[in-house]
């Protein structure tokens, strides 16, 4: 990194689930290509969590847009966050591209969240860093409107 760079050219938003009030079940960002990053970190953020609530997120890899084949990418998910301890806070992933299964041709990635029990405040970006090419902020997707 050097002085002059900003760290919006380091980091591109590549896929998001906005804020909500999430029932009982699974919310998932779309897929995207991983070809263009070395690495990836998804931010999890909780709200005010339901009676009981739970919330459990991971990183999922297909082969393809349409997530032909998908599967978990092994060591990708967080610990589970309960109401007791849950409301208001944050979780990362991090993973590296050469933790996903490229040689089965694994190359695009998704993240997911179920909120188990009762509907819970959620919210989470999945972020790709050490782009390949230069600035990320090229692979922002469509939602980002503004880089001040």
């Amino acid at each position: 990194m050097t002085p002059n760079q900003k760290p919006s050219e380091t980091l591109s938003v590549l896929a998001t689930i906005n804020p909500m009030s999430q029932g009982a079940g699974t919310v998932s960002s779309g897929w995207v290509a991983v070809k263009n990053h070395l690495a990836l970190m998804a931010l999890i953020q909780t709200g005010v969590l339901g009676a009981n609530a739970t919330v459990d997120a991971k990183l999922q890899q297909a082969t393809d847009g349409a997530g032909t084949g998908a599967k978990d990418v092994t060591g990708k998910g967080i610990t589970q966050i309960v109401k007791a301890t849950g409301d208001n806070k944050q979780a990362l992933i991090n993973c590296r591209s050469g933790e996903l299964d490229t040689e089965g041709g694994f190359a695009f990635v998704q993240l997911s969240i179920t909120v188990g029990t009762a509907a819970s405040l959620v919210g989470a970006s999945l972020l790709g860093s050490f782009p390949r090419f230069s600035p990320a902020d090229a692979f922002n997707q469509a939602g980002v409107v503004q880089i001040v």
